[in-house]
């Protein structure tokens, strides 16, 4: 709450602190940053942001600072059943900031277990990254800088990483948020491309020393291997690292998707480009791999069809401008793909991009006059140091030409050159003319040579003894008919794990494992008995029907009257007509 630069990018920080805490927990499926700050200052109903991120809980908050104090609230909601689960408040030092997001991630994680199942947790989500506060701040103000994706504020994201580095050597975090900036200036051409990628592995080297275990160190590898080293192999078992390490890592999953897709492996692909989907509906550069992955399929329709919603959102979405002219060509729409670039304004598009397509567009209509004039352009300026990109094209006009000898010697040089074009586009829709030669299959495979995969997951050991199971359950069930904990309003599964001297882990496996049901509808199914049993021992005539669940241990009418309606099928008011 407040406009300030500091404020807003201080409470945004915590969010995606909390955010990135929560995503860790392999049971859950957490909502990632870019699709979840879209509801930021918009007045939407939650059943509405429930419903279009496909959720079953919304937190929500508010963050306010002054005087060196910081003033956090946050609310758990069952949106589905427009419950309020939990809430609480935070007045501490800025300094206790990474206590008090540990705290938060905690309670809220907790209350998710209590509310949907099982699943561990640990003591810890969040470990403070620093003890410089100072170095904390410019790192937050450098990664909201990083993530308005534009190159000047790219730029002054890379300089508060370093001012935060000077402060703090050994902070990752600023040290990844530099590696991202410097990758992002290197493939936009913002940066000598050798001097940015040799800066992010020195990056990566050191972040990796001080912690084995960052995932996003292992997703920043990743990156390196594959477009500066053209590593395929390399890139795809740094990625599987990062989701082993962080299994919710919106990058490393649509990572795979991509390379995947590349490798010809499309049911794989699919896995994680539908796991990013799930994690970050919103986010535009999901929404581009979920077009590409339709291209790289050949559903040319599909595709062009997300792609030109991505385009109406942003014209100048530049990958999603080429895969749409890659579809035009492959739908036959010679004449769509050859003016496809014409309504765009110059400097809103590569201009070398525009060549290629009107190029490959020539050769596939037939027009041999223009298209050997066009030829002769792209192969002139893929000889200049800036030509890059008509480089690219010549991959697909070798192929479409049915050039056998130049298309083998560009996949050659491309080898030599540790071109990660290569990589991108040796399994490209538009190369089919020689996908079928024994010569393209040897060298698809030395390229492609995709063997890593993800860990197989073993089967997980009851925490508990089958002698314990009985001895624990029957503990339990003293506790909740006999002594009637339930009756108590704050009862928590932690502080039910003292009673039966279970750590909260175990209890929580116990509930769900024996009782085959989560520790909410456990407990608020004996508060829904004791009130019937209150009533039919006509208690109900002293107290008003809310005064009396109030009574069972019931704290909230809405909560009531959900539970006592999903478990008798009546409301509470119908229930004691029928008594």
């Amino acid at each position: 709450m407040g406009s300030t630069e500091q404020t807003v990018y201080f409470s945004d920080g915590i969010t995606e602190e909390i955010i990135n805490a929560l995503s860790r927990i392999t049971e859950l499926k957490v909502t990632s940053r870019t699709s979840s700050f879209y509801y930021k200052d918009k007045n939407y109903q939650l059943p509405r942001i429930a419903k279009e991120l496909d959720v079953s809980m919304i937190i929500e908050g508010s963050v306010r600072f002054g005087n060196k104090r910081v003033r956090i609230s946050a609310q758990l909601i069952d949106a589905h059943e427009d419950i309020h689960i939990w809430s609480n408040v935070w007045d501490r030092k800025l300094e206790d900031i990474f206590a008090v997001q540990d705290e938060i991630s905690l309670l809220i994680a907790e209350k998710a277990r209590e509310a949907l199942g099982h699943f561990d947790l640990q003591e810890h989500l969040i470990k403070p990254q620093t003890k410089n506060f100072q170095a904390y701040e410019l790192f937050l103000n450098g990664r909201f800088h990083f993530r308005q994706w534009k190159v000047e504020d790219v730029r002054k994201a890379a300089d508060l990483f370093d001012r935060a580095l000077i402060l703090d050597p050994n902070h990752v975090e600023s040290m990844m948020g530099k590696a991202d900036a410097l990758g992002f200036l290197a493939t936009t051409g913002f940066l000598a491309y050798d001097q940015a990628w040799r800066e992010v592995e020195e990056l990566v080297k050191k972040a990796l020393l001080i912690n084995p275990n960052l995932s996003n160190a292992y997703y920043q590898r990743s990156q390196l291997k594959f477009f500066f080293y053209c590593d395929f192999k390399g890139a795809m078992a740094d990625c599987y690292q990062a989701i082993r390490l962080h299994p919710n890592h919106p990058e490393a999953n649509q990572q795979l998707s991509f390379l995947h897709v590349l490798a010809g492996n499309r049911e794989k692909s699919k896995q994680f480009l539908d796991h990013s989907l799930q994690v970050d509906p919103l986010s535009q550069e999901v929404k581009f791999f979920d077009a590409y992955h339709a291209y790289m399929i050949e559903d040319y329709s599909t595709s062009l069809s997300k792609l030109k919603v991505l385009l109406a959102m942003n014209p100048y979405n530049i990958p999603a401008q080429s895969v749409a002219s890659y579809c035009y060509l492959k739908l036959g729409e010679y004449d769509q793909a050859y003016h496809f670039f014409d309504e765009y304004e110059e400097g809103t598009i590569v201009a070398e991009d525009k060549l290629g397509i009107q190029t490959l567009a020539s050769i596939m209509k037939g027009d041999r006059t223009q298209s050997e004039i066009l030829v002769k352009e792209v192969e002139r300026k893929a000889k200049t140091p800036e030509g890059f990109r008509s480089d690219s094209f010549l991959l697909f006009i070798y192929s479409i030409q049915g050039n056998r000898e130049k298309f083998y010697k560009w996949i050659e040089g491309a080898r030599e050159k540790k071109s990660s074009l290569l990589l991108i586009h040796m399994n490209d829709p538009l190369i089919e003319k020689f996908k079928d030669e024994d010569r393209y299959r040897v060298l698809f495979k030395e390229l492609y040579n995709h063997s890593i995969d993800s860990a197989k997951q073993t089967d997980k050991k009851s925490p508990i003894t089958s002698t314990e199971i009985i001895d624990y359950r029957n503990r339990l069930l003293k506790l909740l008919e006999e002594e009637k904990v339930f009756t108590d309003p704050e009862l928590s599964i932690r502080s039910l794990s003292s009673m039966v001297d279970l750590h909260p882990n175990k209890l929580s496996w116990l509930i769900n494992e024996s009782f085959e049901t989560n520790f909410n509808s456990l407990i608020n199914s004996y508060r829904v008995k004791e009130f019937q049993t209150k009533v039919k021992n006509g208690e109900h005539r002293h107290f008003s029907i809310i005064g009396l669940a109030y009574e069972c241990g019931f704290n909230s009418k809405t909560v009531f009257n959900t539970y006592f309606k999903k478990e008798t099928e009546l409301t509470p008011k119908q229930y004691i007509e029928q008594v």
